[in-house]
This record gives structure tokens, sequence and C-alpha cells, in this order.
């Protein structure tokens, strides 16, 4: 522990502290950042149901504009990884492993819950899957590290990652953008929003996203479909009512429809290059989600807010894979799911100043996710072994919460937050091996309830340093396992977690260079983790870790503006050491009996104990910089670079050769003209062309490669 804080401190006093809040005051540059005028924004972030400034809140947290993340290259959520620290995204086709401080999801099933949620607009979506919704006409993207027991609930050990979408602007006008780009790989894009002012108490915004581009993959063999050829198009749907001042109503429907032709992938013991593979499968992968939200704001005489936030979600997944990656074996996975949603939260909010300020609030959630007839199959190989799933697993959630926040003398201020959750999941499905005339009934349930929270001890130095400590815990509900072993539990419990954590806030130089520094140390008791099953290969088993496990580490980021020069970056530095555990990899032969708890190791039985958990990087580093050129006419020239380095990690607890994740060193340029309203940009992700796997398993999945294009944006 000392030499991770000897590290982080020096990397801190070299880049003068630590804050990645990200904000600018212009998108590309401006007037502002030529003449030296220009100092780091407030930024704002939401986490707590209230606008607060995240240097003066006990959040750590990464804040992006949405031109940030056009600057930055973000337009999927694979792309997080790259500009905030602790933070990776593992995708695997129809889903992604998210994770924080390695936290989160490590196993492709649907029951397993996340450890990291995302909200679009106050409202949790699809848990693991339907994940590739571009990011489009973005107002900000908050990614909250560490487990946010209080507001967000069961589904957010690791943090979670809240996205708002712009919102129509009465009295705003007719005003909006448009965007075209074009790149390698055929790629082709547009994309822009429009407000439109209906009349003084009414305004609607509508905004759309459409992208086609062709596979970064040479797949040969005598497959079907287009794998990895994208498709996309998204349409967005905003009204604002505000017929008298107190109330407010904003509805936003959101529609998406992505087909990305088939996930090509190759074995995990693959040599090859990753873009040149084989397949024999009737690729397919088509995703098409509906989201709906309601949110309702009514502020009392006494300046309360009462607030109900309505949710309804429809997504409907088609994926067809080749599960052995080559054109010599018949493996395939046919999954059809649909998944419907429905949510609803109440809260009442304290006005925002005064010495006592609190919010309670009120949790239900449905979640359905339903296998229809025919709809999934694993063929091991297709025509010899064939499991079927027909069904559906519903999930429930009810939580009750609040916070109170209290000003103490010589500016002290504790907060102390609790919330309830009843955590309800059952299955009604039957599991088929066709060859045996098998029909495996699987009705069973599932039951979680804890209360979490968060208790925070907050000092206000002085206007420019604000330092805080606390103890916050999380915990993630137990699940169901397919019954395809009698050997094996048919359940999970829940998984907690207890989170220490310190940190400063700085600002420096007159409000010219923002920083954050913090620590944290996490007490993980019953970690769920994926193991295979020796009696079903294909499929998976999750199990607790009795004992605890332990992650910590420290977090370190800063963003400064000089004139025409800024900069942003952040570190993590983090260790994590799994708890007394043993299991058998399926991959190599079993001999003797393996207790999880106490072995004994051999005879294919592994003592696990003391391993790094997967997807928990030891290092990662983002940095950014750029800087506004003034030429003639009132234009500039703004160069820009990204930088992240994520180090290598492992995708499984078994650590063998094929599960390492080599290092990710990712670049990203831009170069960006701007006059009046036009801005063209030249852009390239992936500059180097680094060829690394974004996720492996049984398969691996190639992660993006280099691709270089244009934008052209007007404003209007």
């Amino acid at each position: 522990m000392n030499r991770l804080l000897l590290t982080v401190s020096a990397l801190t006093l070299a880049w003068c502290g630590a804050a990645h809040a990200q904000s600018q005051t212009q998108s590309q540059g401006g007037a502002a950042a030529v003449d030296g005028t220009a100092k780091v924004a407030e930024v704002v972030v939401t986490a707590e149901r209230r606008g607060e400034n995240l240097q003066q809140t006990s959040i750590a947290a990464t804040v992006l504009t949405g031109a940030d993340l056009t600057k930055k290259g973000v337009v999927t959520v694979d792309q997080l990884q790259f500009v905030s620290p602790s933070v990776t995204v593992s995708s695997f086709g129809q889903g992604n492993f998210f994770n924080i401080r390695g936290i989160g999801k490590e196993v492709n099933n649907t029951g397993t819950t996340v450890g990291v949620i995302t909200y679009r607009d106050g409202v949790a979506t699809f848990p693991g899957f339907f994940q590739t919704e571009p990011y489009y006409d973005i107002a900000s993207v908050e990614i909250l590290r560490g487990p946010q027991g209080t507001f967000v609930g069961q589904n957010s050990t690791g943090g979670a990652v809240l996205i708002t979408e712009q919102s129509p602007k009465l009295n705003g006008g007719y005003t909006g953008y448009i965007r075209a780009q074009a790149g390698t790989y055929d790629d082709a894009g547009l994309q822009g929003a429009v407000n439109l002012p209906i009349s003084d108490t009414l305004a609607a915004r509508v905004a759309f996203n459409t992208e086609r581009r062709d596979s970064f993959w040479d797949v040969t063999g005598p497959h079907t479909g287009h794998p990895g050829q994208l498709q996309e198009g998204s349409a967005r749907l905003s009204l604002l009512w505000q017929p008298i001042a107190p109330l407010s109503v904003l509805f936003k429907t959101d529609l998406n429809y992505i087909d990305q032709g088939g996930y090509p992938a190759d074995p995990a013991k693959a040599t090859n290059d990753p873009f040149k593979i084989t397949n024999n499968a009737d690729n397919l992968a088509i995703d098409s989600t509906m989201r709906s939200v309601l949110h309702v704001d009514y502020v009392l005489d006494n300046g309360v807010t009462l607030r109900s936030v309505s949710g309804y979600q429809q997504g409907r997944s088609a994926a067809h894979v080749d599960a052995d990656g080559t054109a010599l074996a018949n493996f395939t996975l046919y999954n059809h799911v649909n998944e419907y949603i429905a949510s609803q939260e109440f809260n009442i909010v304290s006005p925002d100043s005064g010495p006592v300020r609190w919010v309670a609030g009120l949790y239900y959630q449905k979640d359905a996710f339903v296998y229809p007839t025919g709809g999934f199959l694993v063929g091991a190989p297709r025509g010899v072994l064939d499991e079927t799933i027909v069904g559906k697993n519903p999930n429930e959630t009810k939580a009750i919460f609040g916070q109170t926040s209290f000003e103490l003398p010589h500016d002290f201020e504790l907060q102390i937050g609790l919330r309830y959750s009843d955590v309800r999941s059952t299955n009604h499905a039957t599991i088929g091996i066709t060859q045996f005339g098998l029909a495996i009934p699987d009705n069973q349930t599932a039951a979680s309830s804890k209360l979490t929270g968060k208790v925070a001890l907050n000092w206000k130095l002085d206007a420019d340093n604000f330092l805080y400590a606390f103890a916050a815990t999380g915990f993630k509900s137990g699940g169901l396992n397919v019954p395809l072993s009698f050997t094996l539990p048919p359940t999970f419990g829940p998984e907690s977690v207890t989170d220490y954590e310190a940190g400063w806030k700085s600002t420096w130089l007159d409000g010219h260079v923002k920083t954050q520094l913090g620590a944290y140390y996490n007490d993980y008791q019953d970690l769920q983790v994926s193991i295979g099953n020796p009696a079903a290969p294909t499929v998976s088993t999750e199990l607790n870790v009795t004992s605890s496990t332990k992650i910590y580490g420290v977090e370190a980021s800063a963003q400064a503006v000089f004139g025409a020069l800024s900069f942003d970056g952040g570190l993590s530095v983090s260790h994590s050491r799994l708890g007394d555990f043993f299991a058998v990899d399926t991959r190599t032969p079993q001999v003797a009996a393996c207790n999880t708890a106490t072995g004994p190791a051999g005879g294919g039985c592994l003592n696990l104990s003391g391993r790094e958990l997967p997807y928990a990087p030891t290092l990662t580093v983002n940095l950014g910089a750029q800087y506004v050129f003034a030429l003639g006419s009132s234009a500039t020239l703004t160069p820009r670079l990204d930088y992240s380095h994520i180090a290598a990690q492992w995708a499984t607890l078994f650590h063998a050769s094929t599960d390492r994740l080599t290092a990710r060193d990712i670049v990203n340029a831009q170069l960006a003209w701007q006059r009046g309203d036009y801005v063209v940009s030249l852009y390239s992700t992936n500059l180097t062309d680094q060829r690394y796997l974004a996720s492996v398993g049984t398969l691996r999945y190639a992660a993006p490669p280099r691709q270089v294009g244009v934008r052209l944006t007007r404003d209007f």
C-alpha cells in the first residue's frame, strides 16, 4: 500500500495535482481560449438527485460534456475506458463486461446482474446487454467510481454511468446542428438535432443518428451474413412542457436499430491475425430498442421539489454466432432474447440551500428476459448435442432511500444516506437437450435484501480546497444458475462491498487548474465469480467466494487551461486479492473432488486464493492536450491528442496464458478548423493501429483497429 501511495504522489506532483472533471468553456476553442481569460469551468454532477459542484462533493467521478465526447472520439460505451481512470470495458459481441476498480461483471449470461449500471435521463437501462446505443446529442456523461449504494442501489457495487441527453429549451429559438462524417472502411454517418419552440410553454427537440461502415474483419469459410459490418439508425423525440413556473414535464422517446452483421471471433488459443479469421455460421447480430422516459417536477412554495421519473423499455436482440470460431467444427449459438423493463421512482428533494439538506425516494422496477420457442440454441456441435432454453426470467426490485446533509461548525458537513433494497429473480423456463429427449423444468427463485448507504464527513477548508472521508456500502443481488448439473448449487448468493475512501479536491492558480486525489480500500464479501461447469462445459456456473476479497488503490486526475493551451489527465493504481477459493478449470482434466472453500489443491482442483481479479489492471492512465491557434478572419485551428494506457489484465481467475489481455496504449487525434458556426475536423481513433483483444473467453474478440475520417459540423 505504501508503494502505491508513493507512486501516485510522485505522478500527482508532476501533473500539479488531480481532477479529471471534464469541461471546457468552448467546444473547440474560441476567443476566451485565445486571449488567455479561459479557466476550468465548474463541473456539475447529479449523482445525488440535485446539481452539485463536483469540486465540493465527496464523489469520485469523471464528467464529460457532449463537446468533450466529440473531442476525445467517444461515440460508444467501449471508449469510456480511455477517458476515465479505473475503468475497463471488454466487449464480447452481444454485451460487455463493464468494470470500475475491478468490480462489475465478468460473465456473459442473463442470470448474473451487473455491478456498473448505466442510466439514461434518470432511468436504469438494460443491464449488460443492448449497450451499443450510440452517444449523440448528449449533454453530459458522469462516470461514478465506487459503490453508489444510496441513490443507485443493487447494481452499483463498482459504480454507475449517468448519461443525460440534450433536452428542449423553451424560448430557445430554432437552434441545433447537423454533422456529416466519412472515413476509412467506407464509413459514412450523419447526425443532427433541432430545437423547436412550439409556444411559450411547450418546446420539442428532434435528434437522429445514422452510420454505415464496412467490417474490420477479413472472414473466409462457408459462412453467410456480413460479420462486423455496421448499419445503425437512431432517433429521439423530446418534449418539454412548463404551463406554470413550478411545474416541468419532460418526455423523451429513443429508438435504436443496430445491425452489426455478426460477431466475428476466433478461438482463444489462436495465434493468427485476429482480423483474418474463418467462419462457417449463419451470422446475425441485430439489436433494436425503444425507451420512453417521463420526468415530472413540481416545486412547492417552500422550495421542496416533488419529482417523478417513469421509464419503459423494450429490447430485442438476435445473434447467430460461430461458437468455435473456425470453419472446421460446427459449434453454434443462436440467441434470440427479448427484454422488457418498467421502472418508477419518486423523489422529494429539499432546497439546495440551508443548514440541512435532504432527499427521500421510492423505487420500483420490473425486468423480464423472455426466451421464445426456438429462440435459444447451443449446438455443441450442432446436431450432436443441442441445448435449448424456452421461458422467461422476471426480476423485481423495490427500494426506499434517503440522504441528509448537516452543516456543522467550521465548514464541516456530515452526510448520512441509507437505502433498503429487496430484489427477487425467478426462472420459469424449460432447459432441453434434444438428442436425449430431455426437458428439465427450471422453476426457482432467488431473493435478496440489503441495507446499504454512505456516511461522509466533508470539510471545506477554504474556497479552493475540499477534503472528505467516507464509508459506503453496496451490494449485488444473488441469482440463478442453469440447472444442467446436479452437483453444483442452482442459486448463488448476493455479494456486498464496503468502501473506505478519502480525498482532496483543489483549485489552483486563480481557477486555471483543478485537481482531485483519492484513495480507497474495498472489503468484498461473498464475491460472485464465474466458473466453468465440468458437467456442462458450454455453461458457466456462478459461485460465491465466502472469504473476504480485497481491492485497494489510489486515483488522481487533473484539468488545466492556460490561455490557448489546455490539458487533462487521469491515473489509477490498484491492487486486488481474491479470498480463499478453490475451483476447477474445465480446460484441464479433473480427477479429484473440489470443494470451493477447502479444496484440496491437486487433481485439477486449483487454489486460486490471492489471485488478481479479472478485468482489474494495476495501472490506468489517460492524458489529453490541445492548443487553439488564432487564424485570420476569426478562425481557429485546434490540434488535439489523447492517450490512454490500460495495463495488462486477466480475463479469468485461472490466469492461463490465453486468459491474458495485453496492455492497451491507445492514441486518438483530432485537428479542428472552426470559423463561426462551421467546424471541420480531421480525426483518427487508435492512431497507432494497435492490435489488441477486447475480450477473451472460449473465443477472442478483437478491438477496433485504426480509423481515420473527417467530420463537418454546422451549428445553427
